[in-house]
């Protein structure tokens, strides 16, 4: 292990790490903006869109990320639509992501209990109010394990940006492994970065976890009075 090597190699992981956060970043806004509209589209039933949103869902879940980028990437231009390599990773990982994000939401709706939008109703609230003020807050709530799961798995899924021409973490991994054959110092360093990203969402998620956590959704110190 040449401790040397890592040292001077430090500087281009760190930028790469940058390159691939911001990406991840603007991956899991986008996946979550997409999925929260879903999730509208078929809580209220939408003619024609409800239907679209579930196609959209099977057809992301059941592609990997790598060939909706190849899609992108070698496949729009064919048609005269030419995005650059950072627009496909966002893309691509929005629309992965969008569709692991609505069933996020559509998990934690089903989780409230029918009796809650039906009491809203009963005290004169709207659908929309009963949906925004009511089941929304719970079902976030009780998404948080499965949001917090969702952010890791698609910062992780950030390793396959390489394919697109992206100086990513697994790109310059890979490129020091190609000039320098130094394997063990290149994926040392490859896993230590992808640790600096993903440990701190992990334990930023499980502290949410325990702060939005109640009775009525699995506290059972509370709910035995332990």
């Amino acid at each position: 292990m040449d401790i040397e090597f890592i040292r001077e190699s430090i500087p281009l992981y760190a930028e790469a790490a940058v390159l691939t956060l911001r990406l991840a970043l603007l991956g899991i806004l986008g996946s979550g903006a997409i999925g929260f509209i879903c999730c509208l589209l078929r809580t209220f039933r939408v003619p024609v869109l409800k239907q679209a949103a579930e196609v959209y869902i099977e057809l992301s879940r059941n592609t990997p990320l790598l060939v909706q980028l190849f899609f992108l990437y070698f496949g729009l231009p064919r048609i005269g639509v030419v995005l650059s390599s950072e627009v496909c990773a966002v893309v691509g990982l929005s629309f992965l992501g969008g569709s692991y994000m609505a069933e996020a939401f559509r998990s934690g709706m089903e989780a409230v209990p029918v009796s809650q939008g039906e009491a809203g109703l009963s005290l004169g609230m709207s659908r929309h109010q009963v949906f925004f003020y009511i089941l929304l807050p719970q079902a976030a709530a009780t998404s948080i394990p499965v949001f917090g799961a969702n952010i890791i798995f698609l910062i992780k899924e950030t390793s396959v940006f390489s394919a697109v021409a992206l100086a990513d973490l697994v790109f310059v991994a890979k490129d020091f492994i190609g000039m320098t054959y130094r394997t063990d110092e290149a994926l040392l360093l490859l896993v230590i970065f992808y640790l600096i990203l993903i440990l701190p969402v992990s334990a930023v998620c499980a502290l949410i976890e325990r702060r939005v956590r109640y009775a009525q959704f699995g506290n059972r110190s509370i709910v035995s009075g332990e």
